[in-house]
C-alpha cells in the first residue's frame, strides 16, 4: 500500500470526486460543474488525495475577499483581483485515509498563499469539525448579521474561520 498523496485535480477526475463529495456532504450537494469551474479558475489549489491508485479525497482553495462566504453550489464566474484570503471551499476526505491528510493539503495550500502574498487562509467549518480546524491554527470569527446569514446555508454550527499566516 502506497503512503496517500495530493497531486493536482484533473477534469478526468471528476466522476470520483463527485462520488465523495455526495458521501461526505449529502446535505451540501454541489453539482459537478461547480467543481470544474474552480479547477479551471484556480487549478494549483484543487487536488486529490491520492491512495493506492484511487482518489481518496479532495481538495478545494481559491483567493477570496475575507467574510464573503461564497455560496454553496454556487458558480464563481471570476476570482477577485483584489484578493486578501485563500477560501478553503472544501477539503473531503473518505473515512478510511484520514489522518494527517488534512494538515499536508493545508500545508500545500500555504505555501500557495505565500507564494501569492496572500497572508491568511478562511474556511467555513461544517460537521462540528471546528476543533479539528482548530488543532492546525484556524481561529473562529464572530459573525454579524450578513455573515450568519450565508452561513445558515451551510449548516447548523456552521462557524466561519480565519487563520493568519503571519503569525508563527
Amino acid at each position: 500500500m502506497s503512503k496517500p498523496h495530493w497531486r493536482p485535480a484533473r477534469a478526468s477526475d471528476l466522476p470520483a470526486i463527485n462520488a465523495i463529495a455526495a458521501r461526505i456532504h449529502p446535505d451540501l450537494p454541489e453539482r459537478p460543474e461547480v467543481f470544474a469551474e474552480k479547477m479551471w479558475l484556480y487549478p494549483e489549489a484543487c487536488r486529490v488525495l491520492v491512495a493506492d491508485d484511487a482518489i481518496a479525497g479532495y481538495g478545494f482553495s481559491y483567493p477570496w475577499k475575507q467574510h464573503r462566504i461564497p455560496p454553496l453550489d454556487g458558480f464563481l464566474a471570476r476570482l477577485p483581483d483584489d484578493a486578501d484570503c485563500l477560501y478553503v471551499h472544501d477539503v473531503a476526505v473518505l473515512p478510511d485515509f484520514r489522518g494527517g491528510v488534512l494538515r499536508a493539503y493545508i500545508a500545500g495550500i500555504e505555501q500557495l498563499a505565500r507564494a501569492s502574498g496572500i497572508a491568511t487562509l478562511a474556511l467555513v467549518s461544517v460537521y462540528a469539525t471546528r476543533p479539528l480546524w482548530e488543532r492546525i491554527g484556524f481561529r473562529p470569527i464572530a459573525a454579524d448579521a450578513e455573515l450568519r446569514a450565508k452561513l445558515a446555508s451551510y449548516g447548523e454550527g456552521a462557524t466561519y474561520m480565519l487563520r493568519d499566516l503571519t503569525a508563527a
